[in-house]
């Protein structure tokens, strides 16, 4: 037993002295060219990363700083772009907030040039404001492009004059972090309304507003418009879609007036239960939607039979959970046409078309 052992030890040794020494051979007869080890491991982990620099040049000059003065006093400040330039006029668009309160309106190009601009119409509820400009004051135009065919992940940047138009030209670069977000807004201090917004990350700040959001070939693909400001919150930033711009800018250019239809309802949240309670109004614990507080008599509401208690669920086929959804949804609809809504009335589902009028 013990020379059976013996042996079998004296066959490992002599096995990895063989193998040691035929690799020793190897080595000294066929040497290994380091150089070309090196050069083909340098290949392979080779990374170029080119940057956005040429996007940021095809829209560099087209964005402008835009600011607002009311009684000789600078009122507000923000960003915008030149989105069309024909023969003799050029337009820019930024947000209605960064003009709302203006006498006089002023852009600075890239140049440094300095202009007043004429206002040619503004719309509140979608923040979205023309300004016009003699075409040879502009220096370029922007190309839009399209935030439906973007995908999350890709790189988007923005120029701008954050904070103030000491930073003008501003780029920062970011990745497209969201679509179709709907977003809460306060609008005309006391009605709230929801947005369908893209999110970034690229860092935003006030004096972005209006500016443009583009992708990696420098196209627009959306207008910034607010950025969520809470604690620990960082890096979310939101932008109006290009589309949604776009349906806009087309009417106000042409001097139309944006009409928002009129129900003739008030509201209260499902979560509103101290209004509730106040208005006398209790509902199912499972419930949701949005409830009538009140019915204007002769309203479109009243003549549909809508009444206080009634629990609104549905516009069309969207689902609504606030006043804020509700609104949102029933501004799909121009002024004269009809709408379907859904409710619940003591404890029963109920359709109703309602045909909307105007709001004054």
């Amino acid at each position: 037993m013990m020379k059976s052992k013996k042996k079998l030890i004296v066959i490992i040794v002599a096995s990895l002295l063989l193998g040691a020494a035929l690799m020793f051979a190897a080595l000294y007869f066929f040497p290994l060219n380091k150089s070309q080890i090196i050069n083909k491991l340098e290949k392979e982990v080779t990374i170029t990363d080119e940057g956005i620099s040429e996007a940021v040049s095809k829209l560099y000059d087209a964005v402008v700083v835009v600011e607002s003065y009311k009684n000789n006093q600078k009122v507000s400040s923000g960003s915008g772009f030149v989105y069309k330039k024909g023969d003799t006029l050029a337009y820019i668009v930024t947000n209605t907030h960064v003009i709302d309160e203006a006498e006089k309106v002023y852009v600075t190009f890239s140049d440094g040039s300095r202009k007043e601009v004429s206002v040619v119409g503004k719309d509140a509820y979608s923040d979205i404001a023309v300004l016009s400009i003699k075409a040879d004051y502009v220096l370029a135009a922007a190309t839009l492009g399209s935030s439906e065919d973007a995908k999350l992940g890709d790189t988007v940047f923005t120029i701008g004059a954050p904070i103030d138009s000491e930073y003008y030209g501003t780029v920062t670069r970011g990745i497209l972090s969201g679509k179709d977000r709907m977003i809460e807004v306060s609008i005309e201090s006391s009605n709230d309304y929801v947005m369908r917004v893209i999110q970034t990350d690229a860092a935003l700040n006030s004096g972005n507003s209006g500016g443009p959001i583009a992708n990696s070939n420098g196209e627009v693909i959306g207008v910034t418009s607010m950025k969520l400001v809470s604690n620990g919150v960082e890096g979310i930033g939101f932008a109006i879609p290009i589309e949604d711009v776009l349906s806009y800018i087309d009417k106000i250019e042409k001097g139309e007036t944006i009409a928002r239809p009129f129900l003739g309802v008030s509201l209260i949240n499902l979560s509103d239960l101290y209004n509730l309670y106040q208005n006398s109004i209790t509902v199912p614990e499972e419930a949701t939607g949005v409830v009538v507080a009140s019915v204007v008599d002769g309203s479109p509401a009243a003549k549909a039979g809508l009444q206080k208690g009634d629990i609104i669920y549905k516009v069309g086929n969207d689902e609504v959970k606030s006043s804020a959804e509700l609104r949102y949804y029933l501004y799909k609809y121009e002024p004269g046409k009809t709408v379907q809504m859904s409710y619940i009335r003591n404890n029963k589902s109920n359709t109703v078309k309602i045909k909307l009028v105007a709001s004054e």
